[in-house]
């Protein structure tokens, strides 16, 4: 009779989450990971999810039910790029204690954040495996490009969601077998977690579906008084669409956000827009499934939004390079050119829509992340060479 097999070790996996909408985006994988017998999921929170000018999403991670491991502070001082790469740094070594302390095995981020960039760091230098989600995606943010490239040289895994961004990420030196595309995991209960019509009606009395425009404006520089500008800009475009009301979501909390913010704070008391410093992501996507169309610059426009068919006018060059299906448009910050995208997207009160198709993917993300995650061999994974 042969020996009874060995149960295999549970693995622990790290999750640094810094801001609502890559945690949203995680969602899924992290279930997954949670209930993966061989794996063990760790949280840990930091940058914007503890910042009360954008609602302090940490209440939130813990309101819905979810066990924090440990909170890493992010010591902005203020809105230099000189004072997020401080704060970068002192996150980095707290990560690195935190790591030690909770024994993590694998430490998962997505993206291209600075909070992402340092957990990578601290991870790779202390001999942790790192798993990258969304690598090899192009976005010209602020640094974003060139922290999402230096994201996906420090990981071990990659978890790239369509094929353009796997083959850029062998392009880059990065062992085929390490690479497995499976779509975004933000798509994974993009339908089902949307909240429903009756639910967005109570918490936004009067809002109809697709007579009203969403408004996600990130900074694109580093200049408040550039950025404040923008954002007056783009809402007054948008105002004059046609659309009944406008539903505002505060900015991310980079470099430049604070003109954003300043320029949604400035509103007067009475105006008819809807304004929210953060939202759940049942009820940012159920605004965005019934939103006559998407305006700004957010990620999502270019991701989340496709899987509903609604429209999205992308503003800038903080997307710029990004791969995105046939409901997006761009258009620069000028007032002619925002006033005629957006009267096509509203279309004499008849708003378009486009076919649910995703080049992101169609679901299934997160099973499949979990599943690589508790079959990685640890030693063949952790050295890395170049592959040319």
């Amino acid at each position: 009779m042969s020996a009874a097999r060995r149960p295999s070790p549970v693995r622990r996996v790290c999750f640094v989450t810094g801001t609502r909408a890559e945690f949203g985006l995680m969602r899924s994988t992290l279930l997954a990971v949670a209930a993966h017998r061989q794996l063990d999921l760790q949280l840990v929170v930091t940058g914007m999810h503890l910042d009360r000018s954008r609602g302090k999403s940490l209440d939130r991670i813990h309101a819905e039910g979810w066990k924090v491991a440990a909170v890493v502070p992010w010591h902005k001082g203020d809105d230099r790029p000189a004072a997020t790469a401080v704060a970068t740094g002192k996150a980095m070594a707290n990560l690195a204690g935190v790591f030690e302390k909770l024994g993590s095995d694998i430490v998962l981020v997505v993206g291209d954040r600075v909070e992402a960039f340092a957990a990578a760091s601290a991870a790779h230098v202390s001999g942790r495996l790192v798993a990258h989600v969304h690598g090899g995606d192009r976005a010209l943010g602020l640094v974003d490009d060139s922290l999402r490239h230096s994201i996906s040289k420090l990981a071990h895994v990659h978890f790239p969601a369509t094929k353009l961004s796997a083959r850029r990420l062998e392009k880059m030196g990065e062992d085929p077998w390490r690479i497995q595309c499976n779509g975004s995991p933000g798509l994974d209960d993009i339908h089902t977690s949307a909240a429903p019509r009756a639910k967005l009606l109570r918490e936004f009395p009067g809002l109809r579906p697709r007579r009203y425009a969403l408004v996600v404006l990130h900074p694109e520089t580093s200049d408040p008084r550039h950025e404040a500008r923008a954002a007056r800009l783009l809402l007054s475009a948008v105002a004059g669409s046609g659309v009944e009301r406008v539903v505002i979501v505060y900015p991310n909390n980079d470099p430049g956000s604070e003109g954003i913010a300043a320029a949604w704070g400035s509103l007067a008391p009475d105006t008819p827009h809807v304004i929210r410093r953060d939202l759940s992501r049942p009820l940012f996507l159920g605004l965005l499934r019934d939103a006559a169309m998407l305006a700004g610059n957010s990620s999502s426009g270019i991701i989340e939004a496709a899987s509903f068919g609604t429209p999205v006018l992308n503003v800038g060059t903080r997307q710029a390079g990004r791969e995105h299906g046939r409901n997006v448009v761009h258009a620069p910050f000028d007032a002619a050119t925002l006033r005629k995208s957006l009267a096509r997207m509203w279309n004499l009160g008849d708003p378009l829509r486009h076919p649910e198709k995703n080049p992101y993917g169609s679901g299934g993300a997160a099973r499949r992340i979990a599943t690589a995650l508790a079959r990685i061999q640890s030693e063949r994974f952790r050295r890395k060479l170049i592959a040319y």
